[in-house]
């Protein structure tokens, strides 16, 4: 079986490892995603996000967000011979690595810097590259794609847009609305990615990217990640393998081959898609889109290149 090595933009997998619920060791113990299957499925780079949860916030953010990216640093410690982190260019060019899978660690919710711009720099000497400005809600920064309004980005959300430019930090505009999507494009010097998301005129969720869109990603040099949540895909019951082919061949005719990345939201959804039950069948995906008519470079583009990258166009 065709299987390329592949960079997955987003999973939430390490909500159950902080629950305790699972080591992420093997695959026996449930879940989308662990050290394992990952393997088996021919994965090179693991964007990893710290979700905060809605229970804690608005007043317990900061030390949720903090409590999340220790674990991710715990996970790491305890797999030493299995993973490791990136922090910058000397780790991206380890990339693949045929023993041990790379982890970026990424923060799901600019909640964890409460109003405060000085908790970016804090949150990146503790190894975070990349950062979702939303999560469904409005924060400080901005508001989500749940609030359905017109806003665009805060004071304070603009200036952590110039401080991440300054960083080298991924822009993850994944949950935001669009009036702050637009706002985000206008405002960084830097590729940004949309790590799970899907094509609005295939699935209109408020979550999903319409048209242009995706044409103004494809401008940026900024990527979709693709989301393999069912709700993403399909307004009608559970989503497939096709579905997503569907969604990738539609983002292609629409921002080209090269806007294109994985983002499997892994662990953060109820149920994978049919053919993509778990992060070791990434290669029905390859198998798929060749099926469909893409060529292994093409391909190769979706599941590594692209992501790879701008990861060196941001990182530093």
């Amino acid at each position: 079986m065709y299987k390329p090595w592949v960079i997955d933009g987003h999973c939430d997998s390490i909500g159950d490892y902080i629950q305790g619920k699972r080591t992420l060791k093997s695959g026996t113990e449930g879940g989308h995603w662990d050290l394992e299957r990952a393997k088996a499925g021919g994965m090179a780079l693991q964007i990893m996000a710290c979700f905060i949860e809605s229970e804690f916030k608005p007043d317990s953010s900061t030390r949720r967000g903090l409590e999340l990216i220790h674990a991710v640093k715990r996970f790491v410690a305890e797999n030493p011979d299995h993973v490791f982190m990136i922090h910058n260019q000397v780790d991206l060019n380890l990339l693949p690595n045929p023993n041990k899978l790379g982890l970026l660690l990424s923060v799901e919710g600019g909640e964890i810097l409460g109003e405060s711009l000085f908790m970016l720099d804090i949150i990146y000497e503790l190894g975070v590259r990349a950062l979702g400005l939303t999560w469904n809600q409005r924060n400080a920064l901005a508001d989500g794609a749940g609030e359905q309004t017109n806003s665009g980005l805060t004071r304070l959300g603009q200036n952590v847009i110039k401080r991440m430019n300054e960083l080298g930090m991924v822009i993850d505009v994944s949950h935001l609305n669009e009036a702050g999507f637009y706002h985000v494009l206008e405002l960084s010097n830097a590729p940004i990615i949309a790590s799970h998301s899907c094509s609005y005129a295939l699935c209109p969720h408020p979550r999903n990217l319409r048209d242009e869109q995706l044409k103004a990603l494809a401008r940026n040099h900024g990527i979709v990640g693709v989301n393999f949540y069912s709700r993403f895909l399909t307004e009608k019951g559970e989503g497939s393998l096709e579905h997503v082919v569907q969604h990738i061949a539609h983002i292609a005719e629409v921002a080209g081959v090269e806007t294109i990345g994985i983002g499997s939201d892994f662990d953060g959804i109820d149920q994978a898609p049919r053919g993509l039950e778990n992060a070791a069948k990434y290669p029905n995906l390859a198998e798929a889109l060749l099926l469909a008519g893409f060529n292994k470079d093409e391909i190769e583009q979706i599941f590594f290149k692209n992501f790879r990258r701008l990861l060196g166009d941001v990182i530093k």
